[in-house]
């Protein structure tokens, strides 16, 4: 059987997409009524992070303990990835004593010298370019509370980073049009918004691009290894905080989501990320859910019924 890997979502046809939605969806229900589901019993989850993580860690470790299976992590200090070891040596090692390894690391191409290479599915678990299983969690949240998403308009508001160019991504795969609120400099991907330029566009007044807007979605001005450009960063966003008034510029039933960690006063206003149009807790918690119906596609070769 040829090894699927999901280092973007381009990795999987719009057809899979939505069925590891539902499976997701299904496998919540399942979880909520207590009852056991163990498919990937005697699997184990290899988790390489070069990254430090809270919601990837705890989503992957507990969705494997809760499908019958287990997880290994690994730092850069518990590995001889941190001592030099070339990734290939160390993805045709590891891929002969796990089921599937999951990588949260900064250059994407780590991720695909690991896959080219792997007997087992590889897995993003982020990277500086792509971020698609908070996808997977972001588009589970808004079929639960909205249904779907096909034909809806979202806006992106702040930085083009990996969370922008994965809604690129999301916006061909899920069917639905994407505005970009960024200013000049920090920009999406080039050639991916030049080859999505039917679904995605960049609308520098984020007052405007909300506008009828149905989902609202931002992110930190810094993500993890940027820190140093925060006093920059503070300046360049400055009127791209997700308010009040912008979400008044939505639709009557917009909501907004934040991948999280979010600094309140920055990048969103404490009125917006605490208050009714806000679905941040079920976006996190969806982690878990849409990754447990992920690891079974790819260990098991297709979503697994009851």
């Amino acid at each position: 059987m040829t090894v699927r890997h999901f280092l973007t979502l381009h990795d999987l046809s719009a057809e899979e997409l939505l069925s590891l939605i539902q499976r997701a969806i299904e496998l919540k229900r399942i979880r909520k009524e207590g009852l056991l589901h163990e498919p990937l019993r005697g699997r184990v989850l290899g988790m390489i992070f070069e990254k430090s993580s809270t919601r990837t860690r705890v989503s992957f470790e507990a969705g494997m303990i809760q499908l019958g299976g287990g997880a290994i992590f690994l730092s850069p200090r518990d590995s001889q990835l941190g001592r030099g070891e070339p990734i290939e040596d160390t993805a045709r090692v590891l891929s002969r004593m796990v089921d599937a390894v999951m990588i949260r690391t900064f250059g994407h191409d780590i991720l695909e010298r690991f896959a080219a290479v792997s007997s087992v599915p590889i897995i993003n678990g982020l990277s500086d370019q792509f971020h698609p299983c908070q996808l997977l969690a972001d588009i589970q949240t808004y079929f639960e509370h909205r249904g779907d998403i096909r034909g809806r308009t979202v806006v992106w508001v702040g930085d083009g980073n990996n969370m922008c160019n994965s809604y690129i991504n999301a916006a061909e795969r899920f069917d639905f049009q994407l505005r970009i609120a960024c200013p000049e400099g920090y920009d999406p991907d080039a050639g991916l918004l030049a080859r999505h330029g039917d679904r995605a566009q960049i609308i520098r007044d984020p007052m405007q691009a909300a506008e009828g807007a149905d989902l609202v979605v931002t992110d930190v001005w810094a993500s993890m290894g940027q820190e140093e450009e925060q006093k920059r960063r503070e300046q360049a966003f400055a009127g791209y905080c997700v308010t009040p008034e912008m979400m008044a510029r939505a639709a009557d039933d917009a909501i907004f989501m934040h991948c999280l960690p979010a600094h309140r006063g920055e990048e969103v206003a404490a009125e917006v990320i605490d208050g009714p149009q806000s679905v941040v807790w079920d976006e996190a918690e969806n982690r878990l859910h849409a990754q447990k119906a992920l690891l079974e596609f790819l260990m098991l070769g297709a979503s697994t019924g009851e």
